[in-house]
């Protein structure tokens, strides 16, 4: 599976738009007939965002603020150019500190989180 893809500047309708190649659609079938928006970051650099529909309503408005939240760090980042390769250092750092961490189960009797 791959993921960087090329595509293609096209005319659509009276439109332009963007041709995304087959082999998307067919490693990613979640993304047939989402919406989504383009952001441009630079006049060089944009972010397509292509959001798949959801059978899960419950789960909206954290998926909202989740991905609202997502947007804004990597717009950050890359308007302040801070992005860096994430390394297996980095990796093995953050499993050091959650290492002994244990998830508090949300339907236990007495409410503790």
């Amino acid at each position: 599976m791959s993921n960087s893809y090329n595509i293609r500047s096209t005319k659509i309708g009276n439109s332009a738009g963007f041709r995304l190649p087959s082999e998307f659609y067919r490693e990613h079938p979640q993304f047939a007939n989402a919406d989504g928006w383009i952001e441009v970051l630079s006049p060089d650099t944009a972010i397509l965002r292509i959001v798949p529909q959801s059978d899960h309503d419950e789960d909206a408005e954290d998926s909202v603020l989740m991905r609202l939240f997502l947007d804004f760090a990597m717009t950050e980042s890359l308007k302040n150019n801070t992005l860096q390769p994430y390394t297996t250092e980095m990796s093995e750092a953050a499993h050091k500190l959650i290492a002994d961490v244990e998830l508090a189960d949300e339907s236990s009797e007495d409410g503790a989180v």
